[in-house]
C-alpha cells in the first residue's frame, strides 16, 4: 500500500504558494486513485494559516516550523523535508518544483535511499504494470505486481517529446512543474498540524536581508494572466523606411505596465544584440520562448511582430488562448497556430491599446 506525502512551503506572506496548492491537488487525485493515505507536510516559519487553508483536504497535516525556516536554506530545508518524509513513512513524495524544493529534494532522496524525477506534468495510477526486471531494480525495492502502478508524464527536448515513466523503487520523489495542475481551493477551517521536532545543525549562513529590483522593472512574471511576445519586427524598418526601436520599447513597456503581462521574445529578437543590430534594451535570453527557450503556461497569449513558425510556436503549446498581430495574412499564425489573428500594424494597435488602458485607469 502506498503512502503519499505532499510537501508544501509558504511564501513571504506566510501563505502557501500557488505551486504548493497545485501539488496538493495532484496528491489528492493520486490518493483517491490508489485508495492510499494522504499526508501533507508544511515547511514554514508559522504553519498555522497554511494548515487552516488545507483543513478541507481531510489529510493528515505535519509541520516543521520555526524561525530557522523563515528563509530558504539548504541545510534547514533538507532536514525539514527528510523529517517530514520519515514521519509520514512516505513511499511517494510530491512537491512543487519551486527553487526552494528543487535544490534540496535530490539530496533528501539520496538520504532516504530513494529516487527522484523532475519536470513532472501529471501523475496517475493504472492497474497492473510492466515487468520491472529490465529496469535493473532489485526485488527489495519493488512494490509488487499486484499493486497499482503509478505512471508520471514529463517532457523532454524543450517540451517536444512526452514520456511516460514508472518506477518500482521507493521512496519516489516527484517534482511537479508549476502550472500543470489545478490548484486546490477551499474555505479555511480549523486545523492543528502535528509539529515534527528536529535537531538542526548549527547554521553557517545568516540571511541579513533581500535585494531585488523594483517590481516595476520586472518583465518576467510567471503568474501573469497574459503573455506578451515580441518578435524581430519591432526593430525592423517601418512604413517610413526608418527603425523605431526607442518607440517600440516605450510601447511595449507601457503595455506591460498597464496590463501586468509577462514579456516573451522570439530567439531572433534576443539574438540581435550580439549581431550589432538595434535591440530592445530590456530583453535578455531569459525572455525567450520557443524551441530553445521557455515554455510558459499563461492563460492567454498575444504575439506581435512574430512569424509564428515552429520554433516559436513550440513555446506556445501550453498557452490556453492564443492571439497574434501581424501585417502578413499568410504568416504562420494564420495557419491554425493562433485562435485569432489581427491583420494590422502592431505599432498602431499597441499604441491605441495603451491609450485606452490609460484612459480606463484614470476613470476607474
Amino acid at each position: 500500500m502506498e503512502s503519499i506525502l505532499v510537501l508544501t512551503h509558504t511564501d513571504d506572506a506566510h501563505a502557501l504558494t500557488k505551486a504548493s496548492f497545485e501539488a496538493v491537488s495532484s496528491g489528492q487525485s493520486l490518493a483517491a486513485q490508489l485508495s492510499a493515505s494522504l499526508t501533507i507536510g508544511i515547511v514554514a516559519q508559522d504553519a498555522t494559516s497554511a494548515a487552516q487553508s488545507l483543513a478541507a483536504t481531510g489529510a493528515r497535516l505535519l509541520a516543521v516550523s520555526g524561525e530557522a525556516f523563515a528563509q530558504p536554506r539548504y541545510a534547514t530545508d533538507a532536514a525539514a523535508c527528510e523529517a517530514l518524509s520519515r514521519a509520514a513513512a512516505a513511499t511517494i513524495v510530491l512537491a512543487p518544483a519551486s527553487s526552494r524544493f528543487a535544490r534540496v529534494l535530490a539530496g533528501v532522496s539520496h538520504r532516504l535511499g530513494g529516487l527522484i524525477d523532475t519536470h513532472i506534468t501529471s501523475v496517475n495510477s493504472m492497474p497492473g504494470g510492466p515487468d520491472p526486471s529490465h529496469l535493473g531494480i532489485s526485488e527489495s525495492n519493488q512494490t509488487g505486481p499486484e499493486d497499482p502502478t503509478v505512471h508520471v508524464t514529463r517532457w523532454f527536448y524543450r517540451q517536444r517529446i512526452e514520456a511516460v515513466l514508472t518506477r518500482t523503487a521507493r521512496p519516489w520523489f516527484l517534482l511537479l512543474d508549476p502550472g500543470t495542475q489545478p490548484a486546490f481551493a477551499a474555505e479555511p477551517g480549523n486545523a492543528h498540524p502535528e509539529e515534527i521536532a528536529i535537531d538542526l545543525p548549527a547554521p553557517r549562513t545568516t540571511v541579513t536581508g533581500l535585494r531585488a529590483p523594483s517590481q516595476a522593472t520586472h518583465t518576467i512574471r510567471p503568474d501573469a494572466k497574459l503573455l506578451f511576445v515580441a518578435g524581430a519586427g519591432w526593430t525592423k524598418k517601418q512604413f517610413d523606411g526608418q527603425v523605431h526601436t526607442a518607440e517600440a520599447a516605450d510601447l511595449i513597456l507601457g503595455f506591460l505596465h498597464a496590463t501586468g503581462a509577462s514579456l516573451g521574445s522570439s530567439k531572433s529578437l534576443v539574438d540581435q544584440g550580439s549581431d550589432g543590430q538595434p535591440v530592445l534594451p530590456f530583453l535578455t535570453h531569459l525572455n525567450q520562448v520557443g524551441q530553445t527557450g521557455a515554455t510558459p503556461r499563461h492563460p492567454k497569449g498575444l504575439s506581435t511582430c512574430c512569424h509564428g513558425e515552429e520554433p516559436h510556436v513550440v513555446g506556445w503549446r501550453f498557452i490556453a488562448s492564443r492571439r497574434a498581430i501581424s501585417l502578413d495574412p499568410n504568416c504562420g499564425w494564420t495557419r491554425g497556430k493562433a485562435d485569432v489573428v489581427y491583420i494590422a500594424d502592431a505599432f498602431q494597435v499597441i499604441a491605441e491599446l495603451n491609450a485606452l488602458l490609460q484612459a480606463a485607469s484614470q476613470t476607474g
